[in-house]
C-alpha cells in the first residue's frame, strides 16, 4: 500500500483509500480493466466512486483509457509521461471471438506527424482479429 501511496503523492494527488484500491487493481491486472471489472474486483465501492478515482488517476497521468473494440472503455497503468503526455502508448489487440483485449507493450503506436497547428495528447492503436487461443480452438 505504501508504494501505491508514494506513486500517487509523487504524481501530486492525494492517496485516498478509494483511489488506492482502484490503482492497486490496475497495477495488479494482466490486461486493461473496464469499470465493470473494477467494480467486481473491488466489490466495496459504488460505480460513482470508482469513476471518480479513475478520473483523478487519469488527470494525474497515472492511468490511461482505451476503447476495447466493443465500445467499452478499459483502463491501464501508464508507464511514463513526458511533458504531461503519455509516452508509453502501445498497440492493443481485441479478439473477436473471446472478446479479450491484450496489450502489446513492445509495439509502440506509430508516430503521426500532424499539421503544426495540432498538438496530440494521446493516440490509440487497436488491432482486431483472432487470438492464438481462439485459433487453436477453431482448428479442432
Amino acid at each position: 500500500m505504501e508504494d501505491i501511496e508514494k506513486i500517487m503523492t509523487d504524481a501530486g494527488m492525494k492517496p485516498t483509500s478509494n483511489r488506492v484500491l482502484v490503482l492497486r487493481e490496475l497495477i495488479n491486472a494482466d490486461s486493461p480493466l473496464s469499470l465493470g471489472d473494477l467494480e467486481a474486483l473491488i466489490g466495496t465501492l459504488e460505480k460513482s466512486s470508482v469513476l471518480r478515482a479513475l478520473a483523478v488517476c487519469q488527470e494525474h497521468h497515472l492511468i490511461h483509457a482505451i476503447e476495447d473494440g466493443r465500445g467499452v472503455t478499459r483502463y491501464e497503468v501508464c508507464n511514463g509521461t513526458t511533458d504531461g503526455r503519455h509516452d508509453d502508448m502501445h498497440v492493443h489487440f481485441y479478439c473477436l471471438k473471446c472478446r479479450q483485449t491484450s496489450c502489446f507493450e513492445h509495439i509502440m503506436v506509430p508516430r503521426i506527424d500532424l499539421p503544426e497547428d495540432y498538438l496530440a495528447d494521446t493516440a490509440t492503436y487497436l488491432v482486431k482479429g483472432i487470438c492464438p487461443q481462439c485459433q487453436k480452438g477453431a482448428k479442432r
